[in-house]
């Protein structure tokens, strides 16, 4: 099939105007590409990481040492996607009178949403290929990441602990979970 861009035009699903480099906080959702689950699995509702979930961990945790202007809230890696709240604080950095400090961190200049999940995907993809050959990890159809995340902009406290709530029961909804292979008809 020939590309036809009324067909395979792909929407965006951002926030058509919104400035996802300023301060706020944002819930998001990525996925692995066709529902595989590779970094875990829940037993009795609890989410039980496997070396691969870990590594997704640990390059999460790692995003506030790439991005000075974010911080992580809550988290939750699930068997086949992965859940968290991202918060851009502080001022634009192009207002600051010396770059140097930022540049040498490795810190992109404006840390938008977009660009930090860049980031993040493209790290845990590195290292999971890495992982296949070093230890044995499963290995994945073409891609690991699905080629875009959900993302929602939390407008306030009250939807902000209501996230947080939804993230840490996750797994305990695990068996209902749309995303649970076990839930798809063929």
């Amino acid at each position: 099939m020939t590309y036809s861009p009324e067909i395979h035009h792909r929407r965006s699903i951002r926030l058509k105007g919104y400035d996802y480099s300023q301060p706020g906080a944002y819930f998001v959702t990525v996925c692995v590409k066709d529902r595989i689950c590779l970094f875990g699995d829940v037993e009795q509702g609890e989410m039980i990481l496997n070396d691969a979930g870990n590594m997704i961990k640990t390059w999460w945790l790692a995003i506030p040492g790439k991005y000075i202007h974010v911080e992580l809230d809550e988290c939750m890696i699930m068997p086949n996607h992965f859940h968290g709240i991202i918060k851009i604080v502080g001022a634009d950095q192009c207002v600051c009178p010396d770059l140097s400090e930022y540049r040498e961190k490795g810190e992109h200049i404006g840390s938008p949403l977009p660009r930090i999940m860049q980031w993040f995907k493209t790290m845990t993809i590195n290292e999971y290929i890495c992982g296949i050959d070093a230890h044995g990890w499963e290995r994945f159809n073409g891609k690991l990441w699905q080629r875009n995340y959900y993302e929602h902009i939390i407008r306030d406290e009250k939807e902000l602990q209501l996230i947080r709530e939804y993230i840490v029961n996750n797994p305990m909804q695990w068996e209902l979970d749309t995303e649970n292979p076990q839930n798809k008809t063929s």
